[in-house]
């Protein structure tokens, strides 16, 4: 490169991804949240990477799926609700064992009941969950049917022949901040995650990748 190239920069060289957003989230970008005592400690000040992005797809809409890490083992996911005002849904799967310590597992499966009108109370949280866990929750969706696709479809058409069919059932708590929602995939496989609500002002920094 000549002078006046270095000087001015070439013309050919790509112009810098503008990332202020979530939806612009692409994997291998950081985003960096508030150390708000408001927030979990998984999340609390947290550098979180963009490690996988998957898509939900259902009968009118397709929702993205942004799968985070930071420096621990924990995975965690993000999605993105546009109602009224944004809002930033972050998800953390938990186990069986967590489940029972959490909910009265009776009273847990009246998730899968009809008419899906189940109220779940919490009976205990263990200290990790503290933070990701309301006093009461009511039955908001039953036998939500949706499919599953680890590829991210923003830009592109979706695809009949790469997705995993699966039901979901979710309630939430009263004061809507606090969900859990549990994914029933073909032969019986459940996920079960315990979602936070936070303002998207939680993010306090986004960093590219490089």
């Amino acid at each position: 490169m000549g002078f006046f190239g270095k000087l001015f920069g070439s013309s050919s060289e790509k112009p810098k991804r503008t990332l202020e957003k979530p939806e612009q989230l692409q994997v291998g970008d950081i985003i960096t949240l508030d150390d708000s005592f408001a927030l979990p400690a998984l999340l609390r000040g947290q550098s979180l990477e963009i490690k996988q992005i998957n898509t939900y797809e259902y009968e009118r809409n397709k929702t993205v799926e942004w799968v985070l890490q930071g420096s621990t083992d924990d995975i965690l996911f993000l999605s993105v609700e546009n109602d009224d005002v944004q809002t930033l849904v972050f998800s953390l799967k938990i186990s069986r064992d967590i489940v029972g310590q959490i909910f009265d597992l009776d009273e847990f499966s009246k998730l899968f009941d009809e008419p899906g009108n189940a109220e779940l109370n919490v009976k205990e949280v263990p200290s990790p969950f503290s933070q990701w866990a309301g006093q009461h929750y009511r039955q908001c969706e039953f036998a939500q049917f949706g499919y599953f696709h680890n590829v991210d479809y923003r830009q592109q058409r979706l695809r009949d022949d790469d997705g995993e069919s699966f039901e979901r059932y979710s309630a939430e708590s009263d004061d809507e901040q606090y969900g859990i929602e549990a994914e029933v995939y073909e032969g019986g496989e459940t996920d079960v995650v315990l979602t936070l609500r936070r303002p998207v002002t939680d993010i306090r920094q986004y960093w590219p990748k490089s």
